[in-house]
């Protein structure tokens, strides 16, 4: 499930080739592979500083307002909207109309793209914002708003980082980012844009990308939000293109707990005679995440040892041909690891003249090793997408995507952290999956910096422009203390807000919905975000559906991490969201070295005197418990995947009842695998011993079983 988790977070891609239609559209785009020739546009030489984009790029500018108490801006009132269903075109249209999206939506929300479903349909959150709109095309909108725009910034697909720099300048210079095949066709009529900057030729690499950036433009950059997103997709190269493999080795069961890890030799002499050879690591069963992990690597050239390295290590660097997104990681005291269709390829080319080539490899799980004798080039592409890139532009963000597991990454992270104030939002998300998840939490969490997972969220430009009125409290159902098993289900995900836009929204249409009690994780911060989606899922919630405040608050983040002196005062300062959004149970993840930390008292306490919660969940276990800290009732999530799954670990606690007391478990359900019509099917098979609540209701029991004053309400509840 570790690896699973953050894997199945990521919505599928839907992206296709250009559509008939829409090449039509592009027929006055000029589409070359040769430099671009703009028709008197100025180009920015290489060395040439970036131009401040008028007003103080410290505020957000146009019509944004973002109060010191406000943990998010608020964008003008949305009144009337262009739709743009983008979501047949590619990657590079993708990014102009986002990049163009939020220059245009920084004064008024006015453009709305279609960039994908979600699964809960390319007009149902339209519909439900019930504001007028029209459906427009493409390059006719360009037109439309080119008065609006400075120019182009030009990015360079040799080294895909540099959309992330595209995108920054983009905010910062009221441009939008092109791939080189549009620029002479956007410098001509009727569009006339010039190149405002060209990044094309400038970088060799990423570090170099963002180490610029660091230098040049975040000085200009508001320092009130972090946005962190991928350069784009990773979509595979043809097959057709590629350099043939021949696989030489597999694992053909699917193995996931390291039972086959021994040392494996490949005879490597057939392949001899080539350019070289070449070692490459797949997943052979690509569907489920558990591919090869290698922990060592020895190949011998006619019986002597000439490579020999240990995964995560500089020596493996200094083979690691290609590393196709594979993560390296310190445990097994060092390994390399590729799931689902991740990849790593080693360069072991022999000395010249050699008769016999062996490879002796320590690895484990499912493996599919396969050779070539000839230099492969790249299997892989970036192709780049749209997203929350609307909403940096807008608020004249900075974007990177920096690994926090890499030393070099984690370097430059941290020199960024350190210039923003505590309570800064870093929006987007992390590389390397879970376990990129777990320390870029831990540490953003080390210097006050919350996260809120929205690389997926779309038109976040329009949503924060909508309104919601206040939400009526809602009071909590009185059921007796009896001798049962309280059980709560709560739908995890919560700290996510494309969560709340997509999945959720899918889940919220299921037909069982409303029969049995059911906790939604959510974000107390879509009151700021998009109060539509608020407002859309508490005026249609049954009496059995409760909203709780994903983790560990108000946005994603560590308590025990946290600066200790700096906490109190961040829940202080978060609580009235919590009110806001009526979500005033909280589940915290409290998390170091990738481990599960019980919440000390200073913590609890913290948590008791801002939040002034019922109760807090904690956690994502294999077991259950409920306790009290600092007089605070606390109840550990049973995390589970299945329906099986479930079943099982209740009737595993039912038979450890004493039955002459209460017993409380909270089950996590993960969002990803579970709907509301499997908690129906979960309760269904529960036997009379058991009683299904609320949050709410779970720890008002609580407090009266454990002997604990009622809750009182905060003051306006």
């Amino acid at each position: 499930m570790k690896r699973l988790f953050v894997m199945i977070r990521t919505l599928a891609s839907l992206a296709v080739c250009l559509g008939a239609s829409v090449a039509l559209a592009l027929a006055p785009l000029v589409f070359v592979g040769t430099p671009v020739a703009s028709a008197g546009a100025p180009v920015a030489s290489a060395g040439a500083p970036v131009a401040s984009a008028g007003a103080s790029v410290a505020s957000t500018g146009g019509t944004i307002t973002w109060g010191s108490e406000q943990m998010l801006p608020s964008f003008a009132e949305v009144k009337q909207l262009d739709v743009v269903d983008v979501s047949s075109a590619d990657g590079d249209v993708k990014l102009l109309m986002a990049t163009l999206q939020g220059i245009v939506n920084r004064t008024e929300p006015r453009l709305y793209l279609i960039e994908e479903s979600g699964g809960e349909g390319k007009y149902t959150w339209l519909q439900s914002l019930g504001v007028p709109y029209t459906p427009a095309d493409i390059w006719g909108t360009l037109r439309k708003y080119a008065d609006e725009i400075n120019g182009i910034i030009v990015y360079d697909p040799e080294v895909p980082d540099t959309i992330n720099a595209a995108t920054t300048l983009a905010g910062l210079r009221d441009a939008v980012v092109a791939a080189p095949r549009f620029a002479a066709g956007l410098g001509a009529p009727p569009y006339n844009l010039p190149i405002v900057e060209d990044l094309r030729g400038r970088f060799s690499d990423k570090f170099e990308v963002y180490e610029w950036q660091y230098e040049h433009l975040w000085p200009k950059a508001t320092k009130r939000m972090l946005i962190g997103l991928s350069p784009g997709r990773l979509k595979s190269v043809p097959e057709m293109q590629q350099v043939k493999y021949t696989t030489v080795l597999v694992e053909p069961t699917e193995e996931r707990a390291a039972s086959n890890r021994r040392t494996y030799e490949i005879d490597l002499t057939p392949f001899l005679g080539g350019d070289g050879i070449y070692l490459r690591f797949q997943d052979n069963f690509p569907q489920d995440g558990w591919g090869p992990s290698v922990h060592r690597v020895t190949v011998k050239a006619d019986g002597e040892v000439f490579v020999d390295f240990v995964a995560n290590s500089a020596a493996e660097l200094e083979r690691l041909f290609q590393d196709g997104q594979s993560q390296a990681s310190a445990g097994f005291s060092g390994h390399r690891y590729a799931d689902n269709d991740r990849y790593f390829v080693y360069d072991i080319s022999p000395p010249e003249g050699t008769q016999n080539l062996t490879a002796y490899v320590d690895m484990w799980n499912q493996f599919k090793v396969s050779v070539a004798n000839e230099r492969p080039g790249p299997t892989t592409y970036t192709e780049p997408y749209g997203y929350l890139r609307d909403y940096a532009v807008a608020n004249r963000a900075m974007v990177f995507w920096l690994r926090p597991n890499v030393p070099r990454d984690r370097a430059l992270f941290e020199k960024i952290l350190a210039d923003v104030e505590p309570g800064t939002p870093y929006l987007g998300w992390f590389a390397d999956d879970v376990a990129g998840e777990f320390s870029g939490v831990e540490l953003t969490s080390r210097y006050g910096v919350y996260v809120l997972a929205a690389d997926w969220f779309n038109n976040l430009t329009v949503f924060s422009g909508t309104r919601s009125t206040p939400i009526p409290p809602r009071a909590t159902r009185s059921i007796p203390l009896e001798n049962k098993i309280y059980l709560t289900m709560v739908l995890g995900e919560g700290d996510n807000l494309q969560y709340n836009q997509h999945r959720m929204r899918v889940l919220w249409g299921d037909p069982n919905r409303g029969k049995v009690p059911l906790n939604w994780t959510s974000s107390p911060l879509l009151a700021d975000a998009a109060p539509a989606i608020l407002r859309y899922y508490h005026e249609t919630a049954t009496e059995n559906d409760y909203l709780v405040a994903g983790p560990s608050g108000v946005g994603y983040f560590y308590p025990v991490a946290w600066p200790g002196d700096l906490l109190q005062e961040f829940l202080r300062r978060s609580a009235p969201y919590l009110e806001k959004s009526r979500m005033p149970v909280v589940y915290v993840l409290n998390r170091l070295s990738e481990r599960n930390v019980r919440p000390s008292d200073a913590i609890a306490e913290a948590y008791q005197a801002e939040y002034n919660p019922p109760g807090i969940f904690v956690s994502w276990e294999s077991g259950f418990s409920a306790y009290t800290l600092a007089d605070l009732p606390v109840s550990t999530i049973r995390g589970v995947g299945s329906v099986q799954e479930a079943l099982s670990v209740l009737r595993a606690a039912r038979a450890q009842w004493s039955g002459d007391r209460p017993m409380f478990l909270s089950l996590g359900l993960l969002a990803w695998n579970l709907t509301p019509s499997d908690a129906l099917t979960i309760a269904n098979n529960l036997g009379t011993e058991f009683e299904v609540v609320l949050a709410d209701e779970y720890f008002a029991l609580m407090r009266r079983a454990m002997n604990l004053p009622e809750h009182e309400r905060t003051s306006g509840d």
